[in-house]
């Protein structure tokens, strides 16, 4: 009996010097809750939304809170517009069908405002004004160029090719000097070989619109200067106004009074395309800084054929 009272006061101690320590005795998982119980100075104590698991060690890491995730309305969709599809973006179509940008250096760094042309330097840049006229050999329009587009490769492709048939035969003091200089066949465009003539004629003119002769260059002093920008799609329309503007009054190729004209032999060679819409004073009213009578007196001058230099 002795012992047995020494044994039951030293288990009291023990229990008293724990105090309040905790220790989980089970847990159990209900529907809604998780009930932890808990054995405190020998009370079972019930807690309510305590973590599934709960331990006196350290060492164990906690559950980490399930992350939420924000859902952002696309602001896109329509209504009823169900499951929405990527719709791919069209590319842009290109604002030229072909980049004369060479032709545009060289003619912007060999030929003058007033157009006079520096051949002695397109000759040390030769090679690159006959890359320009292959590439043109190997992009010739086509169906669905606009008609812009093509009046800009035409005319630019009859100035290049005019100061080639220049350099292969330079120096020179005119482009008369070459045997028939229009009939030559050096250019091979596409699957054929092409000449001056047929450009102009079978070609440009055809295109109806009598500005591409103010457009294209002969290398000759009377001719309408040539243009030291190339043609382009873009701005080919408003290029042919600028160039008709200045060339019916250039008074070094034209002399125009209201009653009285002296103009250039290009307005006779090629009447019939100045009077599609009206008689050539008609035409040349939409340029003319002096207007011009309908019964004005008209004569045509003389043809300077010397060389654009």
């Amino acid at each position: 009996m002795k012992y047995y009272l020494i044994v039951l006061i030293l288990i009291s101690g023990l229990l008293m010097s724990c105090g309040g320590s905790k220790k989980i005795v089970n847990t159990e998982q209900t529907n809604q809750t998780t009930v932890a119980k808990e054995e405190v100075k020998g009370e079972i104590v019930i807690k309510r939304n305590a973590p599934e698991v709960e331990t006196d060690m350290m060492d164990t890491p906690k559950e980490e809170p399930k992350k939420e995730t924000l859902v952002v309305p696309n602001t896109d969709v329509k209504p009823n517009d169900g499951i929405m599809v990527d719709t791919p973006i069209p590319a842009k179509k290109p604002l030229e069908a072909f980049d004369h940008a060479s032709y545009n250096d060289l003619v912007a760094t060999y030929v003058s405002d007033q157009g006079n042309v520096n051949y002695n330097g397109f000759k040390k840049n030769w090679s690159t004004l006959r890359k320009y006229i292959k590439a043109l050999g190997e992009n010739m329009p086509t169906d669905q160029w606009t008609t812009e587009d093509k009046l800009a490769y035409w005319m630019n492709a009859y100035n290049a090719m005019t100061v080639d048939l220049i350099l292969r035969n330079y120096p020179l003091e005119s482009i008369k000097d070459i045997k028939d200089p229009w009939g030559q066949r050096f250019w091979k465009l596409g699957d054929k070989y092409y000449n001056l003539e047929e450009i102009e004629h079978k070609i440009l003119r055809k295109m109806g619109d009598a500005r591409i002769h103010f457009g294209i260059n002969c290398a000759s002093f009377s001719c309408p200067p040539l243009l030291n920008e190339a043609f382009t799609a873009q701005k080919v329309d408003a290029q042919l106004d600028l160039l008709a503007k200045r060339f019916v009054n250039d008074k070094k190729r034209n002399t125009i009074t209201t009653n009285s004209i002296e103009i250039s032999e290009i307005f006779n060679w090629f009447a019939k395309d100045f009077k599609t819409n009206g008689s050539l004073i008609d035409f040349l009213n939409k340029y003319s800084d002096t207007p011009i009578a309908e019964d004005a007196k008209k004569r045509y001058k003389d043809y300077n054929w010397s060389l654009n230099k």
